[in-house]
């Protein structure tokens, strides 16, 4: 059942959600370890008479949301961590400590604060229970796999049935909400390959067994393997964005280093891809007399949505606010994000929100990451109305 008072509730607390989103956007910190982040959100979260606890290894917090009907449980993410980049927007409430909310963590947490105030107003209609987590260390921390060691899933009481979240993007137009079912988002790898040589000098090449050479072959076979060995319509991108070796103009070193970052969206090539490359570049240094070792190094899987989830956030995006505010997404975005880590355990969706600023067009703004990313706060109470709704609906199912 549709609230449709959600929207209009959502609107009379925009105000205070934009002023929180500010005062979050002045004063990031990066990684697992948040206590100004932690302590805003408390401050924040006071006074509504919920179960709240906070993580025991990283500045998490947990609010469990009870309903006053028997249901399951639902869990609602939202990550609270900065980027470690010097902001350049000139915004009036920009950071000055040089960390930047350049992903829109700061809109993700004002519209979850958001919510849980709708939620907790209408525990008398929420069928089951609702788990709200706010995640710290989403930027390459592991913060959701340390959340979910410490317990997270079961702080409800039994896992979840359903889960949403959703991520703000700086270059897609505004109050717009974008989602797919299968990949949203992309896994995230790791390649390291040190390759050793014999060093010596310069002028006596024949001499000496060079890793330069060798790691620029496997930088290029890196690239050729992508193309000829892997399905083309099973996206891969792959980008060698180390290559470091030597010390001067006129000597050979002894080893060479290059490092290199995958984007894949299905298990069986990002299984190939591990073992194939590393035996790939430890062959083309054996070719040469040199020899390689290779670390792969897996991080977060494909964001994967399930379908049925997906299709309600389109029946909620368009039922509360027009069928012209939903944009079903073509193709999944290359980046990738931690909330697969929660996907893995409980069924759900990631949804996108558009935040350009109204008016601009979107293809030519800074895009998330940026130090001139620009994001419009006047997203969140319509954005919090949404993740409420989700909520509401799916503990009643």
């Amino acid at each position: 059942m549709m609230h449709p008072d959600l929207v209009r509730s959502a609107a009379e607390i925009e105000p205070e959600l934009i002023a929180l989103r500010r005062a979050l956007h002045a004063a990031p910190e990066p990684g697992l370890h948040l206590p100004q982040t932690q302590a805003m959100l408390l401050a924040a979260l006071a006074g509504l008479d919920l179960e709240i606890t906070t993580g025991e290894t990283v500045s998490s917090i947990t609010v469990v949301i009870r309903g006053a009907l028997p249901g399951p449980v639902v869990l609602l993410r939202a990550d609270m961590d900065g980027l470690p980049v010097d902001e350049r927007t000139g915004v009036p409430f920009a950071s000055t400590n040089g960390a930047m909310h350049a992903c829109g963590h700061d809109l993700h947490m004002s519209i979850m604060v958001g919510t849980v105030r709708l939620l907790a107003a209408r525990r008398d209609r929420l069928a089951g229970t609702v788990l709200v987590v706010f995640q710290p260390g989403e930027e390459g921390h592991d913060g959701a796999l340390a959340m979910i060691a410490e317990g997270v899933l079961l702080a409800g009481g039994e896992l979840p049935k359903r889960t949403y979240a959703l991520h703000v993007f700086s270059d897609r137009a505004h109050g717009q909400f974008f989602c797919k079912p299968g990949p949203i988002m992309a896994a995230v790898d790791e390649l390291d390959v040190t390759v050793m040589g014999r060093g010596g000098h310069g002028a006596k090449p024949h001499t000496t067994i060079d890793p330069i050479p060798v790691a620029l072959e496997i930088a290029t076979a890196l690239q050729v393997y992508v193309a000829r060995r892997v399905d083309p319509f099973d996206p891969v991108v792959l980008t060698v964005g180390e290559l470091a070796a030597g010390t001067a103009r006129h000597v050979v070193p002894d080893v060479a280093y290059l490092r290199a970052g995958l984007r894949t969206f299905s298990t069986e090539t990002r299984e190939q891809l591990g073992e194939g490359l590393q035996a790939l570049s430890r062959g083309i240094a054996a070719a040469h007399g040199a020899s390689a070792t290779t670390r792969f190094v897996s991080s977060d899987p494909t964001t994967q949505n399930d379908p049925a989830a997906a299709a309600e956030v389109r029946e909620v995006v368009e039922g509360l606010l027009g069928a012209e505010r939903f944009v079903p997404l073509e193709r999944p975005e290359t980046v990738g994000e931690d909330y697969s880590q929660f996907l893995a355990h409980v069924r759900g969706a990631m949804f996108f929100v558009g935040a350009a600023p109204a008016g601009a067009s979107p293809g030519e703004l800074p895009s998330n990451h940026s130090s001139l990313a620009v994001f419009d706060d006047g997203v969140v109470a319509d954005a919090a109305a949404v993740l409420a709704q989700l909520a509401l609906s799916a503990a009643g199912r």
